[in-house]
């Protein structure tokens, strides 16, 4: 048994742990910044310095906060929910190439955790478990708010999961790999695959909004009707945990966003690098690709208006969907005559 790589492996996923909660908490800071800057205020600006300690001192309000459990509630549910939604938000970071290997003390270490041949069903698996724990939240709270915003949540990650699944099986038929490893290096230096698929990658960020509950799809946890949809009940670090998980879920959806269309941890001009300093040139360049995902997301959740429910449905069944099947029919037939199939 191979010690060293249980270590190194181990080691990474706490990095990666440390950095999902990083960007998450301060994913808040950042957020509650632009929508100030927007909307001409000032926003976070008296814990520390530009109000940069802010995130800290919501996350102590969090664990002090009294932990409050509804008396008829199911309470292992009600605990179990918060749970699974952190959870599956973070494990989808496990198959993400950050970068290429590095070399540390005459040892290579890989930026990933592990490389499923099958990373992208790994990737939908985990993103389908995660409506168990919106699902399981609304239930186990006895509150038909609550409900009804775990309903909502349930019925629109499934309706987009099937547009996003479609337009992402034309990354795969272009790549000839499920393996997320394989199709970034399918994009060496610029050739991205947003060049051949912009209308891939439109519905598959369409579909990344809804997914991650974030507007103008935010229904799920519309004040206006349902208060604060699914975690209405919830209090102290359960809610927390919700509210994290949607950071996370959001970090991670921007980095497959990258990798699959915008070449990972690819740039242009990378060739004439080598060695640690093109690792570290590649991560620093994936992580500046993620945090424009994040920034166009939190601008669009300031400029955009919340749909409807039915507007929501039917977009995802009656637009998305054909348009994605549409687009993987005209792939299909492209890659055909190229390899002269015709």
């Amino acid at each position: 048994m191979d010690y060293a790589l249980i270590i190194e492996k181990f080691v990474l996923v706490v990095i990666l742990f440390l950095i999902s909660l990083g960007i998450a908490a301060y994913s808040t800071y950042f957020e509650r910044k632009l929508a100030a800057w927007i909307q001409d205020r000032v926003g976070p600006d008296r814990a520390g310095p530009f109000g940069i300690l802010q995130p800290i001192a919501d996350g102590v309000k969090m664990f002090l906060k009294e932990d409050f459990t509804p008396k008829n509630s199911d309470k292992w549910l009600f605990i179990i929910g918060p749970g699974i939604a952190m959870f599956t938000a973070l494990i989808t970071s496990a198959i993400i190439p950050w970068g290429p290997d590095i070399t540390l003390f005459g040892r290579t270490i890989s930026l990933q955790v592990t490389d499923f041949n099958v990373g992208v069903l790994y990737m939908f698996g985990v993103v389908s478990i995660g409506v168990y724990g919106i699902m399981i939240g609304g239930w186990a709270s006895n509150n038909k708010y609550s409900l009804f915003g775990a309903i909502r949540a349930s019925s629109q990650m499934i309706s987009y999961e099937l547009a996003m699944g479609i337009s992402l099986i034309t990354i795969v038929m272009m790549s000839g790999s499920l393996s997320l490893t394989d199709i970034v290096h399918k994009q060496h230096g610029m050739d991205w695959n947003i060049w051949y698929q912009p209308l891939a990658f439109l519905v598959f960020f369409i579909c990344s909004l809804a997914e991650t509950n974030r507007a103008p799809f935010d229904l799920p946890e519309c004040e206006s009707e349902l208060i604060g949809g699914y975690h209405t009940e919830y209090s102290s670090m359960k809610l927390g945990l919700f509210l994290f998980s949607e950071y996370v879920a959001m970090f991670i959806s921007s980095a497959l966003m990258a990798i699959l269309f915008f070449g990972g941890y690819n740039f242009p001009g990378m060739d004439a690098f080598s060695g640690n300093l093109l690792a570290l040139l590649c991560v620093v360049v994936f992580f500046a690709k993620i945090f424009f995902f994040i920034f166009v997301i939190m601008w669009i959740r300031w400029t955009i208006p919340r749909f409807r429910f039915d507007q929501l449905m039917h977009l995802g069944w009656k637009t998305l969907i054909p348009i994605a099947i549409i687009n993987m029919l005209i792939t299909g037939v492209v890659i055909a005559f190229n390899e002269g199939w015709f």
